[in-house]
């Protein structure tokens, strides 16, 4: 995974601003689009990180699952540059409307990728309790479909945040399924080819969680979506959205 650059922590200031309407606006128009740009950003580097993280468990390759726990701060850090950016234009600007609902579900999108790159630094710490342990086919095939399937998802949340188009992201709930599908199917998988020794179910327990990290991801992503849908359309997500992906 690439590290995002060092960004350099700004403190909130409120200085009153001898600009003009027209130059105020603009001003904030050009702050949204480089939160948003962020954002996209972020969020491509924890697409990137997914792939990552997979392909070090699969190859049990522990110098990949070093690295990419040492770069998670690099996300944390643009994240929380991003948000510290939002609370800036807040303060200033005093958005209305549409703006609003977009820092409101910026806020919220950034939640959502940074419990998501957390839960690839999750995977990697998996692998490496896992080593050496050699993979059955089956289980390796769920679990790099499951990889897969999460990139996915997480893709389609961000495309539809970077269109604004909340159309896109009304079919994650249905590609969520089919990763509840694979959950099952890893699940069965662990059952049938764990051994009954403390070695083997210990794997067992640590193949589970995995399952259920990448689970987890894809819910993530669906509320995404679902912030998105706000920040177009004003609806607010349901109750059974925020449940889905563990918010309060």
């Amino acid at each position: 995974m690439r590290a995002a650059p060092a960004t350099r922590r700004r403190t909130m200031q409120s200085v009153p601003t001898t600009d003009g309407p027209h130059e105020a606006r603009q001003s904030f128009a050009e702050s949204l689009d480089e939160t948003r740009d962020d954002v996209i950003r972020l969020a491509g580097l924890t697409v990137e990180a997914i792939g990552v993280t997979t392909r070090a468990l699969l190859d049990a390759d522990l110098a990949a699952v070093a690295r990419l726990v040492n770069d998670d701060a690099s996300i944390d850090e643009l994240k929380e540059a991003t948000e510290l950016r939002v609370y800036e234009m807040f303060a200033t600007q005093q958005p209305m409307a549409g703006d609003l609902r977009t820092l409101l579900a910026v806020l919220r999108i950034l939640h959502e990728i940074q419990l998501t790159a957390d839960l690839t630094v999750s995977i990697a710490k998996g692998a490496r309790r896992l080593y050496p342990m050699e993979l059955a086919p089956r289980l390796r095939g769920l679990l790099d479909r499951m990889g897969s399937r999460a990139a996915e998802q997480f893709k389609v949340a961000i495309d539809s945040f970077a269109d604004s188009d909340p159309s896109r992201a009304a079919a994650l709930p249905d590609m969520d399924d089919v990763m509840d599908d694979l959950q099952k199917d890893l699940f069965r998988a662990i059952f049938e080819n764990s051994s009954n020794d403390e070695a083997g179910l210990q794997a067992a327990v640590q193949l589970a969680l995995l399952g259920r990290f990448y689970e987890r991801m894809a819910d993530h992503a669906v509320l995404i979506g679902a912030w998105v849908r706000f920040m177009v359309t004003g609806e607010l997500p349901s109750r059974a959205d925020m449940q889905d992906s563990g918010t309060p």
